[in-house]
């Protein structure tokens, strides 16, 4: 292994490595040949992943794997089935099930964390006549991704949850560890595939419920809702009734702006050839991985097993890399800052998620926006999936109310008006640079209280709490930039609206 450099360098000027064939393991006890880096390509949808904050990353009871935290067994492969999962394509004709001009109650576009949940908390009430339609087979239909997010435990995403951690840990970029036990709450990860088998079965058991892979090509409102044009497997086209009408789906462009930045990832599943991680403990940031010259960098791990974790190089800032470059980030991180020693990769991730200052409309024409496209990605993290679980809890009641008293369903703010204002300014000190992001989030995780800063990042901090987080903040580059944000132009932004990954 060549010796590390003297001086860090930023990711983009390190020599790239060929991109592993992740469809088997690779393994890494020796450095990969250098490659040049290829042009940037937008990572496809297939693998996007979303690690919301929470509730949190984000937040996490032990998995049904042990006390410990850990998950036993094979962390990407599904579960073992129960007796009353569903195979609903098989068990379940989607096209037959919405042909005629029977009309949906609720019909929800998209499955990533937002329809989902949605549909989950309907069903979970007891509401029929819910249609859920997803992206078809082939490359337009996302892959595995993983969310995250704070929780006591006991609730109703428990039988999907995958792992989770007792222990939160931060690196600061001198070395220095701070470690907090958020208790009563842990930090916790779902698999998409775990959710959409929960979601799935109980849809497709509910009266009226059903799903459909297709994809929806135009929206018209009606006197009685929303009609919605939709071209399933083998270009069948179906039209689709439905009074209350709830899309998820990534908007075209993100609306007008004063500021923008890219939460930028890419993560492998490793499993080591000696145990190397503490399965209670998950790296939230670790800030000992070189810095871009714009922005900030850190590492995230999260352990499944003493011999294996997701492990992660994430960016804030304008310009996503490459996926040479990426890779090469993650092969330094895990020898020469992990120390990993010998492993293999087994699968990977990547994601992009705006984090920006732009008004999202939570209503169009006849459609509720939800989750990114609704706004429910916190400006200044990233995080989604805890405000996600708000907004459909909200929803689901606001419709059983609405169904009672004939009126019409919006989706609630995710967010407070002074949680975003204070997330914009935050924004802009990174952005400008006055603010030095990991001494930032460092001295958070070191100075404030866990579960006020945790109630903090999740945007359900009261004033007061948000008040002494405040007194934590460099004062002096946050006042200027609160005074010089009202006079910034909103502008037209270019990267589209990801489903975000934390």
């Amino acid at each position: 292994m060549p010796p590390p450099p003297d001086e860090p360098q930023p990711y983009d000027e390190l020599p790239s490595y060929d991109k592993p064939p992740y469809d088997e393991p690779v393994p890494h006890d020796a450095p990969p040949p250098p490659d040049e880096p290829a042009p940037y390509d937008a990572p496809p949808p297939s693998t996007s992943v979303l690690r919301t904050g929470g509730s949190g990353p984000a937040a996490p009871p032990a998995a049904r794997g042990g006390r410990d935290g850990a998950v036993r067994g094979n962390p990407l492969s599904a579960p073992a089935p129960r007796s009353d999962d569903v195979d609903v394509f098989a068990a379940h004709d989607p096209v037959r099930a919405v042909a005629g001009d029977a009309m949906s109650d609720v019909l929800v576009l998209g499955g990533g964390a937002a329809g989902l949940s949605l549909v989950h908390r309907l069903v979970a009430g007891g509401a029929g006549g819910v249609t859920l339609v997803e992206a078809p087979d082939g490359p337009g239909r996302p892959g595995e991704r993983t969310w995250c997010y704070w929780d006591r435990g006991g609730g109703e995403l428990d039988e999907a949850v995958r792992a989770s951690w007792g222990r939160l840990r931060v690196h600061g970029a001198d070395g220095g560890a701070v470690v907090v036990r958020p208790a009563p709450f842990t930090y916790r990860m779902i698999r998409s595939s775990a959710l959409e088998r929960l979601v799935h079965g109980r849809l497709v058991r509910a009266p009226g419920g059903r799903l459909l892979r297709a994809t929806a090509d135009a929206v018209r409102a009606t006197a009685h809702g929303a009609e919605v044009d939709c071209t399933a497997a083998g270009g069948r086209r179906i039209t689709l009734r439905a009074r209350h009408l709830f899309d998820s789906r990534p908007l075209p462009a993100l609306p007008p702006a004063r500021t923008l930045l890219l939460q930028h990832f890419r993560g492998w599943f490793v499993r080591t050839d000696t145990d190397r991680f503490d399965p209670d403990v998950a790296d939230l940031m670790d800030f000992r991985v070189p810095q871009p010259r714009h922005g900030l960098a850190f590492g995230y791990v999260l352990p499944l097993a003493p011999d294996r974790a997701l492990v992660e190089y994430t960016e804030f800032s304008r310009t996503p890399l490459t996926t040479p470059a990426y890779d090469a980030a993650l092969a330094h991180y895990s020898r020469r800052v992990l120390g990993l020693g010998a492993f293999s990769v087994e699968a990977a991730e990547q994601g992009v998620i705006p984090m920006t200052d732009a008004r999202f409309p939570r209503r169009h024409g006849p459609t509720v926006r939800i989750g990114t496209a609704g706004g429910a990605t916190r400006p200044a993290t990233g995080y989604t999936f805890a405000a996600v679980q708000r907004q459909s809890r909200a929803i689901a009641a606001a419709l059983h109310d609405g169904r009672r008293a004939g009126g019409t369903v919006a989706a609630p703010r995710p967010y407070r008006r002074r949680t975003l204002a204070m997330d914009a300014v935050l924004l802009r000190a990174l952005d400008t640079g006055r603010v030095d992001g990991p001494t930032f989030f460092t001295d958070l995780f070191r100075n404030v209280p866990p579960l006020r800063l945790l109630r903090f990042l999740d945007g359900v901090a009261t004033p007061w709490e948000e008040w002494c987080v405040g007194l934590r903040c460099p004062v002096g580059p946050m006042l200027r930039t609160a005074l010089e944000l009202p006079f910034l132009p909103r502008r037209p932004l270019a990267p589209r609206a990801e489903e975000s990954r934390r």
